[in-house]
């Protein structure tokens, strides 16, 4: 499609409304304010040029990818941005709806913007279920505190092994209080808990059902190979990121993760700083939990080991030298009085290019 010929579209997309700045291939621009229904968007449409001269944009955000779906089946090119790498001028201090539709179509029309990949509404699905069990877990952990922090304002303090284990369950059934309010409290406590823990248990299995499923199946077994990523770990891998193959190398890969170091260099000077954290945050904190196993010397255990069952030769050969690699490179950095936390983070950058390298395998 020529420049000369395709209209570029800016939408500022918000929960009630869409700010649409339309600027045509003679430099016209066009702008309004409608409502965000599917309806405002057909009728929208409709007043458009052919819709194959046009091509539509707007930033990723809260909204999802409804609007780009429906906009793609009205035959409209329609491209999701990257909020976080949208050119800022460093002056620009004044923030409206307008001027961002405005901003959009003409850093569009420049090529100046970054694209993100849509995920199939199967994809949507799934990584949503996958990030409704961490909130299930992080929810787990509050009524945890929850429960032992009131336990301790009352003096109960378990001491005979590890915390939320089965001796530790049995001795919280031991516990009462004799005031009825205080009872019914930790009756509350506990209740709330093993609602939560029952819910994630359901979770589970519904997610490892999927697991085992087309079309994730054959990339999460390949994934699941590494130490450290079980079957979960490897589903969220593979919905996170879809299409391993749109990253030509393992270095793009891991800038796309945000476990490359920041870099503030001039001249002669290189000035290298933390993590620069861009990128999906659920991707990074898996490959970042899976990293501390790297702590351990290579080994395959029982669980791995019924993973690597039926695996091609070069997933084994690569399952085999991560193992390897990523402890000694854990271990060196500890060696170099690195913080144990430091050397996971360097240890997650590498094994994501281990991901890569299955996920192109798949």
């Amino acid at each position: 499609m020529s420049q000369h010929t395709t209209t570029h579209v800016g939408l500022d997309v918000s929960k009630a409304s869409i700010s649409v700045a339309l600027l045509r291939p003679d430099g016209r621009l066009d702008e309004e304010r409608i409502a965000n229904t599917p309806e405002a968007v057909r009728r929208l449409v409709r007043r458009w040029p052919e819709p194959t001269t046009v091509r539509a944009c707007y930033e990723a955000g809260p909204t999802g990818y409804e609007l780009y779906r429906q906009l793609t089946a009205l035959g409209v090119d329609t491209t999701v941005i990257a909020p976080s790498l949208t050119p800022r001028r460093p002056g620009d201090r004044i923030k409206t709806d307008r001027r961002d539709a405005r901003k959009l179509a003409g850093l569009f029309r420049a090529d100046e913007l970054t694209a993100v990949r849509v995920p199939t509404p199967e994809e949507e699905a799934v990584r949503d279920l996958l990030r409704s069990r961490q909130d299930q877990r992080e929810d787990i952990l509050r009524a945890r505190h929850r429960l032992s922090k009131f336990l301790l304002r009352h003096g109960r303090v378990f001491t005979d092994g590890t915390a939320w284990t089965g001796r530790h369950t049995a001795w919280l059934a031991q516990q009462h209080f004799d005031e009825p309010a205080a009872q019914r409290t930790f009756a509350h406590y506990r209740a709330e808990l093993d609602m939560r823990l029952a819910a994630l248990k359901l979770l589970d299995a519904e997610l490892l059902a999927i697991a085992h499923r087309p079309p994730f199946a054959r990339q999460v077994a390949r994934l699941s190979a590494l130490r450290g990523i079980a079957e979960l770990s490897a589903l969220t891998i593979a919905v996170e990121v879809g299409d391993f193959r749109r990253f030509e190398s393992a270095p793009a890969f891991m800038a796309f993760v945000g476990l490359v170091p920041s870099e503030r260099s001039s001249g002669e000077r290189r000035d290298q700083g933390p993590i620069t954290k861009t990128g999906d945050a659920h991707l990074r904190r898996v490959l970042v939990e899976a990293a501390w196993h790297a702590r351990r010397r290579p080994n395959v255990g029982p669980a791995l080991a019924k993973r690597l069952v039926g695996q091609p030769p070069e997933v084994l050969g690569i399952a085999t030298t991560a193992q390897r690699r990523l402890h000694d490179r854990y271990w060196r950095l500890v060696g170099r009085r690195k913080p144990s936390n430091v050397a996971v983070v360097a240890v997650a950058r590498e094994l994501s290019g281990f991901c890569w390298a299955l996920g192109r395998a798949a």
